[in-house]
């Protein structure tokens, strides 16, 4: 487009050129904040609160994001960011009841939720029953 043209469109819809500018100011601030990116170390100690959840009996034997197979029997959990292997203290902000668990898996999908644990890992926390509960969770190692 050449000048003479550009300065007329803008003259002509200066609220539409606005209204550009500033999505794009608003897309270069939201791609500058600092969230961990997947896999990246994060300090031990670190916390996080939300709700826990377990995988469903079809998920046991499937391969997990890491590439080993899902065990229900193992203490295990799926998280969005932290590395693989981190070890990670589960405790129900209900019982107080807690449980150490290995990072093997990504997700959960469900937005309300900051975990997925194995069933064995969940029933050491809450009855199976109760299908989420309210969690804190803190990296060990």
């Amino acid at each position: 487009m050449k000048a003479a043209a550009l300065r007329d469109e803008l003259q002509a819809h200066p609220v539409r050129w606005l209204a550009g500018g500033l999505c794009a100011l608003a897309l270069l601030v939201a791609g500058c904040s600092s969230a961990p990116k997947i896999g990246e170390a994060v300090p031990s100690g670190h916390t996080e609160s939300g709700q826990a959840s377990f995988y469903g009996n079809e998920f046991h034997g499937r391969k997990t994001a890491n590439g080993e197979r899902f065990d229900q029997g193992k203490l295990t959990a799926a998280h969005r960011t932290l590395p693989f292997g981190t070890r990670l203290k589960v405790t129900n902000t209900q019982t107080g009841k807690s449980v150490t668990v290995r990072v093997n898996d990504r997700g959960p999908f469900v937005k309300s939720r900051v975990i997925d644990l194995s069933s064995s890992a969940f029933k050491t926390i809450a009855s199976l029953n109760a299908g989420v509960v309210p969690v804190r969770i803190q990296v060990i190692d």
